[in-house]
């Protein structure tokens, strides 16, 4: 919790208990949530031996993510924000435990996790607007920047550490692992329980079909931000690979749970790698250059990692991956926030958030589908590929996002 321990005064997060109940409560959800993954995706692979179930791992929790959206935005302007998010984390907790008591008892099955998978997605779902529409309550204006940046390296932390713990956990069996999370989310919902907002929290004007429908209008006439955020999603759905790591674990690479959480663990690492770099040095010019270069290095990355039979290669590939993907969401967000008009960004984020923030499960449900059609390592190989071609057309498609130079409108 290096961000949060600084200096005295107004703009010290460590002055702000109400922030850090806040942080860890982020901290255990998302080390609680990252070590259900790797649990839950090895259990399944390992009952079924089948690479369709891994595509519906991702696809129970895409739905939920899709569907409730929009409702959860509403509840979040209309409700007591953390009400809901206690909620929501009561019900994570309530899910997570039955599936440790049923795999305990050895009667946990496929469909069963799915289904309990599902449960914790809903209310994933929910919780999600309520958490992020906390914060400006918790802090003063002038430090939301820095209690944004501590999230955000907590997020890291977590998708580095978390997986790499869940894979260790699991030598004990996942009833382990999900006892584990159980006991992460108990904490999350004490802390909850206990926080109160520093000040009173600012009103926010309800969403409605009509502000979704203005901001999906707003991107289709801006060709810069309709190009980067749809390369960037097509990018995702086709580089899906993460969701077949547990084939790649135990079929290809012939490792056992240590070796699926260091894979899983792989990617954001570096991700954080990047942005630690990305924070120091500003992208000034070739920016759309480099966005397209980084999508194709992206794509390229994971040609190496389906092709790659040595656990350190494919390791090696995957950071490549994380980094080259954090390059063009960095890119793509920034871009998104300085082509947006200031009474346009809360519509347009809710687009970008709908499309951008779901793509990953989808992703994942395309590379079981895939795999299960053709084989893990031809559907990764063609995903890698398919990445490549999109970027081509794209560069075909939006010629202005290719010579755009700065983050900021060029002139």
């Amino acid at each position: 919790m290096r961000e949060i321990i600084g200096p005295g005064g107004d703009d010290s997060l460590q002055g702000h208990p109400a922030y850090v109940a806040y942080w860890f409560v982020r901290i255990t959800a998302s080390f609680g949530w990252q070590m259900l993954s790797v649990a839950a995706g090895w259990q399944i692979y390992a009952l079924t031996d089948d690479p369709f179930q891994l595509g519906l791992m991702g696809l129970v929790q895409f739905v939920p993510s899709v569907v409730l959206a929009l409702p959860a935005g509403h509840m979040a302007d209309q409700f007591e924000r953390r009400h809901i998010v206690l909620l929501g984390l009561i019900g994570e907790w309530l899910a997570l435990t039955t599936l440790a008591v049923l795999t305990l008892l050895h009667q946990a099955h496929q469909l069963g996790i799915l289904a309990l998978v599902f449960v914790i997605s809903v209310c994933k779902a929910f919780e999600s607007p309520s958490m992020q529409s906390i914060l400006p309550a918790l802090v003063p204006p002038s430090a939301l920047p820095r209690a944004m940046a501590a999230n955000a390296s907590a997020g890291q932390t977590a998708m580095i550490l978390g997986p790499a713990l869940g894979g260790f956990l699991y030598v004990a069996g996942p009833g382990a692992v999900y006892a584990a999370c159980a006991v992460l989310y108990l904490v999350a919902v004490i802390l909850m329980a206990r926080l109160r907002y520093e000040h009173a929290p600012p009103r926010r004007e309800p969403a409605t079909w009509q502000t979704v429908f203005a901001g999906v209008s707003f991107i289709k006439n801006r060709p810069d931000v309709l190009g980067v955020l749809s390369l960037d999603l097509f990018a995702v759905l086709l580089g899906g690979a993460t969701a077949l790591l547990p084939i790649f674990a135990k079929d290809v690479l012939h490792t056992g749970p240590w070796g699926f959480g260091l894979l899983r663990a792989a990617p954001a690492v570096g991700a954080l790698v990047m942005s630690l770099w990305l924070s120091r040095y500003t992208l000034q010019k070739n920016v759309g250059k480099t966005m397209y270069a980084a999508v194709a290095g992206f794509g390229i990355a994971t040609i190496v990692f389906a092709l790659s039979k040595q656990l350190w290669l494919s390791l090696l590939a995957l950071v490549l991956m994380g980094a080259f993907d954090m390059i063009s969401v960095v890119i793509r967000s920034a871009l998104v926030q300085l082509d947006t008009p200031d009474e346009m960004r809360g519509r347009v984020n809710a687009v970008n958030a709908i499309f951008i923030n779901t793509s990953n499960q989808l992703g994942e449900f395309e590379s079981g589908m895939m795999a299960g059609w053709l084989g893990a390592v031809p559907a990764t190989l063609v995903g890698g590929v398919g990445t490549l071609v999109v970027v081509g057309v794209w560069l075909v498609l939006f010629p202005t996002l290719r010579v755009r130079q700065r983050l900021q409108g060029d002139d």
